[in-house]
Parts: structure tokens; C-alpha cells; sequence
């Protein structure tokens, strides 16, 4: 990679946006500083399963003469951008990290794949994840054990590790992950990103492989909140072929995301929020809520009485429904899963239908009392994930008090809560354990005010520099 490259690569998606407007960058010059990045840091990390790279050098080329005639497709016009295969890309192998799908072709593209295109991006490849989505480590068996590009001895989060890796290592400039349990948002905190888990039914699900489909969501990683609001709002919106997105307007994501938070009420729920968390993790977030403050924000304690119970509930939805879906090819198939998912998919089959209606139950009670407490205040604040990254293969984690926990329940501690409720939120980087590896603080808002965490997150960045640092890989 020479260092006109390198440059390249270190635009932020919105700056690499302007300059191709403004005819001072090329998309072929993008593609090309992206491939390089892709050869010399992939081989390290296992970001990828596929690369387009002719494909890629093709399209750009073709971007490249619009520009020059002054034909301009949208917002992403020329950029890289990189999907999670488990999101299908029309007449391209989409795997969903599973040796199942292996050789799957999708005859269309997947809704978010549609409008990506539409909006001018152009796609740069496929990312690694935990087979099926269905796990919070991206160590996949068949595509090999993604790594974190800020130390590659640690782990990236899951399941959409593959994306917050690219992302991070700045192999492109944005990245489409999905969302059940926390898969955007945790590979998004210990990669050091930005990545939004949508109101549910504010994006389409159509075309992407299923985990749990009522709490299923996509969304992007980026590395600024602009960046974010930019990608995120080429894809929102409603799809006739999703029967469960909305018809509620999508806004310019972009406007207003500069007027700060003078007033902005921001609720802290007490006796949890701040509760089981290692030291550096609860230091970060705390300052980053003096920060917000000193913004003009004020902090408000409430009670959430029911939130203690959320782990247990997304857990058994979490294996409930996956086990649903992929019942017959466990039983055909079983060999064909890793070890990890296939012990996941036979203990969802071993619940009860008690046990998941009573955790969809406890869901609306839930979501009543979020509702309930947003007359009170504008967004909630907390931790995005208690720990930060662990070693590869560690599958247990000390939190605090020396004592070791299974860390697939302990990681869901602060993202299943918008995942049962339906509720958007927002990964912001907000800090460095001494090891110096990324810490994120998670933004929960109301249902379709994605813009008010936008606007939050955006005051947070002008205001430090936590986002601006890199991994040096």
C-alpha cells in the first residue's frame, strides 16, 4: 500500500462522500486503497469470506465516468462498502458462515443490498461471522477466527466480528452487520465503531439469513456518528417485501445532527446500569457522561422494575426461534455445524413453549415500562457491554471479584434490553482500558428517534477525540 493510499483509507465515509462529489477523489482510487488494505491486513485478521475485486474495479470505473459527466446516484456514490454474508448479494456465494449455506447462490439481492447499490455504494466484499449469526465470538470454524485488529490476540466481538474488524482495520469505509442479541453494537464497542441497531421495522430483513426473527435487525458499522446517519439512512424504510417494517417516514438523518443537547434528558436506570461492570468500563462511560452533561444534557435516575430479567428472556427467545428454523437441517445435517452452534440449536429445542411465552410476555412488560419512563426522559445511557475484549477461545470472563463467568450470558448485560423491546440504539466509542482496547457506551432512544442518537453521539465525538484514534495494524 503506497501513501497515497494509505490516505485514502484513513477517510472517514462522509469526507471520502464529499471528495468524490467535489472530483478530488476517484471511486477507482478508493476501491483501489481499499483491496490494498484488504491484502495486507486480512491475512491477519479473517475479516473477509469473499472479495469482489474485479467486480469491485468494475463498478468503480463505471462510478467514476458518472462522475464525470455529472451523474451523481446518491449519497454513497463510489464508495466501499462491505456486507455480512449472511445478507444476500444477487448471482454471489452467501454463506452465513455456515458450511450449510456454503455453496448457496441468491437469485436477488438481499432489500439492504438493493438500496445500498441504489445509493451508489459500491461493494467491496463479503464478512466473516459466527456461523449463522448464532454466537458472540466470530470464531467460525469454517471460515477461520476473526480477529481484533487493535490487538489480534483478542477477540472481536460477534456476530458481525467480520464487520467491525473491516471497518476498524480500514479496509472500507462502512459495513453492513445485523442485530439480534447485541451483534452490531458488541463488535462495534470492542472494535472501537460506531454501529446502530434499528428501531425493529425501521430496516428490511428481507434477503438476509434469519436468527431470531422478532428481534432481528441490520444495520451499519461505521467509524463517526456521521458516517453512520449517512449509510444508515440509504437503507431505512419500509419494504413490501418485509411484512414487519414500517410505514413511519424516514428523516435526513444529516439534518439537525449539529444543533447539540442543550435540555436533552438522559435516563440512568438505577441499580443496573452501573452494576457488574469492570473498572474501566464503568470509568469510561461515567465520564462520558460528565462530558454529555457539561453539553448541556441532565442526567435522570429511574427505575426500571423489571429490567433484571431481560438476559434470561433473550436467551430463551434467542434459542427458541433459531432452533425453529434450522430444525431440519439439524437433522440432516448435524456434522455440517460447528460444535458451538449445534449444541445452541439442540438446547433451543430442548425449551419448553411455557418457557417462550412467558419470555415474550415478559417483552411487552418490558417495553411497557421503557415507554412508560421515555415521559420522563429523551434516552437512556449505559454501558454497551460490562467487559472489554477478551482473548481468542476465551469463553469465560471475569468481571469483577475475581470470579469467572460464561461470558454469552454475561455479554447480553446492556444490548438485550433494546433487543426485546424493540428499541433503537447506538454504539459511541468512549474510551481505552489500559490495555488500550476499545470502550463503548450505548445510547437507547425511542421507538423511530434514531435522530435523537445521532445528535447525542455527534455531540459526543465533536467534543473528544476517542473515535479519531486507530488500530496500529
Amino acid at each position: 500500500m503506497n501513501a497515497s493510499q494509505r490516505e485514502l483509507s484513513q477517510l472517514t465515509l462522509a469526507d471520502a462522500a464529499r471528495r468524490v462529489k467535489a472530483g478530488e477523489v476517484s471511486p477507482v482510487e478508493l476501491v483501489e486503497a481499499s483491496l490494498s488494505r484488504i491484502e495486507a491486513v486480512d491475512p491477519t485478521l479473517s475479516a473477509y469470506i469473499s472479495v469482489f475485486a474485479d467486480e469491485a474495479r468494475q463498478v468503480a470505473q463505471a462510478a467514476e465516468i458518472m462522475c464525470s459527466v455529472g451523474h451523481d446516484l446518491g449519497p454513497l456514490h463510489g464508495i466501499p462498502v462491505a456486507l455480512k454474508d449472511n445478507v444476500a448479494v444477487r448471482g454471489t456465494r452467501t454463506t452465513a458462515g455456515s458450511k450449510i449455506l456454503a455453496d448457496w447462490i441468491p437469485a436477488h439481492d438481499a432489500t439492504v443490498t438493493n438500496r445500498l447499490r441504489r445509493a451508489g455504494a459500491i461493494l467491496i466484499g463479503k464478512t466473516n461471522l459466527h456461523e449463522f449469526a448464532w454466537g458472540g465470538t466470530s470464531a467460525n470454524p469454517h471460515y477461520g477466527t476473526v480477529r481484533n485488529p487493535w490487538n489480534p490476540e483478542r477477540f472481536p466481538a460477534g456476530s458481525s466480528g467480520g464487520s467491525g474488524a473491516a471497518v476498524a482495520a480500514r479496509t472500507c469505509f462502512g459495513a453492513i452487520g445485523t442485530d439480534t442479541g447485541g451483534s452490531i453494537r458488541l463488535p462495534s464497542a470492542v472494535n472501537g465503531l460506531v454501529g446502530i441497531r434499528p428501531t425493529y421495522g425501521r430496516v428490511s430483513n428481507h434477503g438476509i439469513v434469519p436468527l431470531a426473527w422478532s428481534m432481528d435487525t441490520a444495520g451499519p458499522m461505521t467509524r463517526t456518528v456521521e458516517d453512520c446517519a449517512l449509510m444508515f439512512g440509504a437503507i431505512a424504510g419500509h419494504d413490501p417485501n418485509d411484512p414487519t417494517t414500517a410505514r413511519h417516514p424516514v428523516p435526513d438523518y444529516l439534518l439537525g445532527l449539529d444543533d447539540g443537547i442543550e435540555g436533552l434528558r438522559i435516563g440512568i436506570v438505577s441499580g443496573y446500569f452501573f452494576d457488574h461492570l469492570q473498572a474501566p468500563v464503568r470509568d469510561a462511560v461515567k465520564d462520558a457522561l460528565d462530558t454529555l452533561v457539561s453539553l448541556g444534557a441532565r442526567l435522570v435516575e429511574i427505575d426500571i422494575a423489571n429490567i433484571h430479567g431481560n438476559i434470561s428472556a433473550q436467551l430463551t427467545i434467542e434459542a427458541a426461534e433459531p432452533s425453529a428454523y434450522h430444525q431440519r437441517w439439524l437433522r440432516e445435517r448435524p456434522d455440517d455445524y460447528g460444535d458451538d452452534v449445534r449444541t445452541l440449536l439442540e438446547v433451543g429445542e430442548l425449551l419448553l413453549a411455557t418457557h417462550y411465552i412467558q419470555a415474550q410476555r415478559y417483552r411487552t412488560l418490558l417495553r411497557n415500562e421503557f415507554m412508560e419512563a421515555f415521559r420522563s426522559v429523551d434516552l437512556f445511557v449505559c454501558p454497551t457491554l460490562p467487559f472489554t475484549a477478551t482473548r481468542v477461545g476465551e469463553m469465560k470472563v471475569v468481571i469483577e471479584g475475581g470470579v469467572e463467568e460464561d461470558m454469552l450470558s454475561a455479554i447480553m448485560q446492556f444490548t438485550g434490553v433494546p433487543s426485546l423491546t424493540g428499541l433503537p440504539s447506538l454504539n459511541v466509542p468512549c474510551g481505552f482500558d489500559p490495555d488500550g482496547l476499545p470502550i463503548g457506551m450505548q445510547l437507547i432512544g425511542k421507538p423511530f428517534d434514531e435522530a435523537a442518537l445521532f445528535r447525542a453521539g455527534a455531540a459526543y465525538q465533536a467534543s473528544t477525540g476517542h473515535h479519531l484514534k486507530q488500530p496500529d495494524l
